[in-house]
């Protein structure tokens, strides 16, 4: 039963990860590419490794993946808003067809 239901796992955050990867390749700029690739990438990524820890269970590499989950939760947003307020910050601009720039709005207001 946990075999079959890490398959299922794996397979959805096989599919999220392709999803997130299409993302990178068809989105306009660089923000809109990093939403796919935090979003997607990460659900993706942390549904496999949860359905490597069920098929394997607690045994070392269960839990290493466990690790990798948390690790990969905590620091996938920090860096992909690092990488957004650097890009923001050296001059690269929004798609033409972007309704907001709280960056920008930021700025503005002092802070």
């Amino acid at each position: 039963m946990n075999e079959t239901i890490g398959i299922i796992l794996i397979g959805i955050g096989l599919t999220f990860d392709f999803f997130g990867c299409l993302g990178l390749v068809r989105l306009p700029d660089v923000y809109n590419r990093l939403q796919a690739s935090t979003k997607c990438v990460t659900l993706g990524t942390c549904s496999i490794l949860f359905g490597v820890f069920l098929m394997l269970g607690p045994t070392a590499a269960g839990i290493k993946s466990l690790l990798c989950i948390i690790f990969l939760v905590l620091t996938a947003p920090v860096s992909a808003h690092a990488i957004a307020r650097g890009a923001h910050r050296s001059g690269v601009k929004l798609w033409k067809g972007s309704v907001v720039d709280r960056y920008a709005e930021d700025k503005e207001g002092g802070l």
